[in-house]
């Protein structure tokens, strides 16, 4: 095991894995930038370091700084949580070069994945259904017009190095995709640095189903069940549950072995979510994410497991914990991110919390790094923190989710908990009848 981690990351995921090396005996080491000085994980590891100033690129991003503080502090691992450099494969070898581990997949897995192109092709080579589209980036719009009119439109136009929905255009017909292809490349060049991109047929209205799956880098792998993000506003995730209302349990049982069995012949190491498009039936896979994803607490839920320590012990070399057999999906879970953004138009809200109460009570956990008087920095994502409810049944969790948000209190700044107030409140909702678009569509109708 691992004797002090460094915790590359800020708000309430570096709070997440700080408890968890805690409860592993594990010394802690917070970076942070100057904005992030009097943040909760920083007043609560072992050791801070200061990486540099507020804008992401001069600190959380600052490879570098964070090797400096490694070595400062004689931190033997790094966890990078989600976002800033967790799917940086060129960290992960940096890391190992410098006899750091990396609580992640291995660099090569991270970056096949990473290449959306190549994540589509090796998904499709392990057995795992896959969007029909392109076979890989295309170049002109007379080789995007041959594709559309093999597999029909409408059309998905996506950047092969993309994420979080950037980069991502639309061609209903054959007249629109000139314009698809150009705006998409546009935008995917300013984001990401690489104008490439790739085709896909477009579902008019398939759920977003995401499989937890770990391995453990010796040919041993397992999946947590399913997660459904089907609500979500411009791609960005804003509502979670498990188990899907879409799915029954042979549905279950056969995506997720599919996917644990690509892993295993992977031999990959670690957490992961393979995310699907699904539809009338199908799955069709459209990316993996080599991470610990921000919903992984409706896994943790419904399954009584630490993912986080899972990641940790894995990291240091151990096998998995569990098997296949030994997993047990008890009840229904949901997660609400809650955002400091206004609650209709979604624009950042930051500024000092000048009041806050957490919801409590039976099977609500809140995974959150603020509290009263905290000031909200404008310089990173608006996440204040998620609210996760767990229930014998998806009846009795909606029931403890309306409690729960109804107590909720954030005091000082705009926050999304009014919306989630309405949605859950939805007969859509309620009954579990959405789709990915289904979120857009509602707060067209009330703007």
């Amino acid at each position: 095991m691992f004797d002090k981690v460094l915790i590359a990351n800020r708000g309430e995921i570096a709070l997440r894995v700080l408890r968890a090396c805690k409860e592993l005996g594990i010394a802690t080491v917070a970076v942070h930038s100057t904005a992030d000085s009097e943040a909760m994980h920083v007043k609560l590891a072992d050791e801070s370091v200061c990486i540099g100033p507020p804008p992401a690129r001069e600190s959380y991003l600052n490879i570098p700084s964070l090797l400096a503080a490694c070595e400062i502090t004689g931190a033997d691992a790094v966890h990078p949580g989600y976002g800033f450099l967790s799917e940086n494969a060129r960290f992960a070898e940096i890391l190992a070069e410098h006899g750091i581990g990396f609580i992640g997949p291995k660099a090569e897995h991270i970056r096949i994945m990473g290449d959306k192109i190549e994540a589509k092709r090796t998904a499709k080579r392990l057995g795992i259904p896959v969007v029909p589209g392109s076979e890989g980036g295309v170049s002109s719009y007379e080789e995007a017009m041959r594709v559309g009119r093999e597999i029909g439109f409408p059309l998905l136009v996506k950047a092969a190095a993309g994420g979080g929905g950037r980069g991502m255009k639309v061609a209903r017909d054959e007249a629109s995709l000139s314009e698809a292809l150009s705006s998409a490349r546009a935008e995917a060049k300013a984001a990401f640095g690489d104008d490439a991109v790739y085709l896909e047929r477009y579902l008019e209205k398939p759920r977003h189903i995401e499989i937890q799956i770990f391995g453990d880098g010796k040919g041993n792998a397992i999946h947590l069940g399913e997660r459904d993000c089907s609500l979500q506003r411009r791609h960005q995730k804003v509502f979670e549950e498990s188990p899907s209302p879409a799915l029954n349990f042979e549905m279950r049982a056969q995506i997720g072995e599919v996917c644990a069995n690509a892993m295993r012949e992977l031999q990959y190491s670690g957490a992961g979510t393979i995310e699907f498009l699904y539809e009338n039936g199908e799955f069709f896979f459209i990316e993996m994410n080599t991470r610990i994803q921000v919903e992984h607490p409706v896994t943790e839920m419904i399954t009584g497991l630490d993912l986080v320590s899972e990641q940790i012990r894995i990291a240091s070399g151990a096998s998995l914990s569990i098997k296949q057999e030994d997993v047990q999906f008890n009840g229904h879970a949901i997660e609400c991110r809650v955002n400091a953004e206004d609650p209709l138009t979604f624009a950042p809200s930051p500024g000092t919390i000048k009041y806050y109460f957490a919801p409590g009570g039976l099977g609500v956990r809140v995974d959150s790094a603020v509290y009263g008087g905290y000031r909200i920095p404008p310089h990173y994502d608006s996440l204040i923190g998620k609210l996760i409810v767990h229930g014998k049944t998806r009846n009795e969790c909606m029931m403890r989710l309306k409690r729960a948000l109804d107590e909720f209190v954030v005091d000082g700044v705009k926050t999304t908990l009014p919306l989630f107030r309405t949605l859950v409140r939805n007969a859509d909702i309620q009954n579990g009848d959405y789709d990915i678009h289904w979120l857009e569509r509602y707060l067209a109708e009330k703007t």
